[in-house]
């Protein structure tokens, strides 16, 4: 029943973001900040919600390099530009978590990096699904770094995904690093969580190119 609401969490995720596509609202000119409330605005028009369990993020320019955890300052988004959203909206009190990284213009490397990480997710996921049972969350983070330097590009953040649930699933279960696929969880993803709970986990790609100045996101649930 968990995974079913977390499911459908997810799809209303989804479809906030296609909306977002085809209202044409990534346009440049705009700031990342009037961005970021115009799909506000859309969620709460599409499904009531003004609730969301972390910051809402938009980044672009060399923005995207930087980790959730930044707080940068604001750019106004450019012709020929990269953008990447991340938005964790609460749904009748279950969490999404929700990326995805968007070009305009026709810049083939920064295509390459939005079809990459991409690739890289449905990659890293398969495997997770292989191995899950006995696979540490350190462990999947030094995959996910392989899988950075396989596709060409570095990884940019500290950990690559997160356990989602009920809100809220931070309070009740806290800011440890087991929490998180971090480098320094060593307990087996498939455990239960400290109240005996099965973990359900988002899995998040972050590529990046400090040459280029550009970055690329992608997140979802892993089912």
């Amino acid at each position: 029943m968990i995974l079913f609401h977390l499911r459908e969490a997810e799809a209303k995720a989804r479809l906030l973001f296609e909306t977002i596509q085809s209202r044409g609202l990534l346009v440049p000119g705009k700031t990342e900040r009037q961005l970021n409330e115009e799909v506000f605005n859309v969620a709460f028009e599409l499904f009531g919600i003004r609730k969301y369990w972390h910051k809402r993020i938009v980044r672009s320019g060399k923005n995207t390099l930087l980790p959730y955890a930044e707080n940068p300052e604001e750019l106004t988004i450019q012709h020929d530009d990269i953008v990447f959203f991340d938005f964790g909206p609460v749904f009748d009190e279950w969490e999404a978590d929700f990326g995805r990284t968007y070009v305009i213009g026709n810049n083939l490397r920064k295509l390459k990096l939005v079809a990459d990480i991409e690739a890289a997710w449905i990659e890293g996921s398969q495997y997770y699904q292989r191995n899950k049972n006995y696979l540490t969350g350190a462990e999947f983070y030094r995959y996910t770094q392989n899988l950075a330097t396989k596709y060409g590009w570095a990884y940019g953040n500290e950990h690559c995904g997160h356990l989602i649930g009920n809100f809220p699933h931070e309070q009740l279960l806290g800011e440890e690093k087991i929490n998180y696929i971090h480098p320094e969880n060593n307990e087996l993803m498939s455990a239960p969580d400290k109240l005996g709970n099965v973990r359900h986990w988002i899995y998040e790609i972050h590529f990046i190119d400090e040459e280029q100045q550009i970055g690329g996101f992608f997140e979802q649930i892993l089912l």
